[in-house]
């Protein structure tokens, strides 16, 4: 099963030889937003020697990883190794480095970075992933109460209702529940509402 987070968090690991590590995490839904966060917690934390990071996206699949200036593989690769391997998906995570005058050595540096990723993620709150879908449901006026209802019951989200001669509505909901939504919807307006016929 795959899995996410709910909220942003921050963990920060016992001192590696005089080095402080703080994890960073956030969900997120595509790249931009992922960058976003990275230069959030650089504008907070200046004074911090490094930003390394690493994130995993479902759409379009991305899998991204960043030393900032550490020793190649030595940073953003373990981050991104703890997200693989706990299959977490939709997150960004970056664990910033304030060195404190003793060099760790690439082994030293692998061991600190996933660690405190892996910390923070095994603390936070985290869900199932589901992959989410859009649908377009059309009905008649006389159907909207009964269409509100099946689509509160399902949990899917509105993000758009156009009302013309027919009711237009965009929704969001897991992938998983779509058929089932049709097929009560359809129950709940005694066959008036089906999924569109495809071309």
């Amino acid at each position: 099963m795959a899995w996410t987070i709910r909220d942003r968090g921050r963990y920060e690991a016992e001192p590696t030889k005089g080095s402080r590590f703080v994890a960073h995490l956030a969900p997120v839904s595509d790249e931009t937003a992922a960058k976003g966060f990275l230069a959030e917690v650089a504008a907070e934390f200046p004074d911090a020697s490094h930003h390394c990071w690493a994130w995993r996206l479902d759409s379009p699949s991305i899998e991204r990883a960043g030393d900032d200036g550490e020793p190649s593989g030595s940073a953003g690769r373990p981050i991104l190794a703890q997200l693989t391997g706990r299959n977490v998906i939709d997150v960004a995570v970056v664990v910033s480095r304030w060195f404190g005058g003793t060099k760790l050595g690439v082994g030293g540096l692998v061991r600190a970075y996933g660690g405190a990723a892996g910390e923070a993620l095994e603390r936070a709150a985290s869900v199932p992933w589901l992959r989410l879908t859009d649908l377009v449901v059309v009905h008649g006026h006389e159907d909207a109460n009964a269409v509100e209802r099946v689509l509160s019951a399902a949990g899917a989200v509105t993000t758009n209702v156009s009302w013309a001669s027919d009711v237009t509505r965009s929704v969001t909901l897991p992938e998983a529940d779509v058929e089932s939504l049709w097929a009560a919807l359809a129950n709940a307006t005694r066959g008036r509402v089906q999924p569109p016929t495809q071309p």
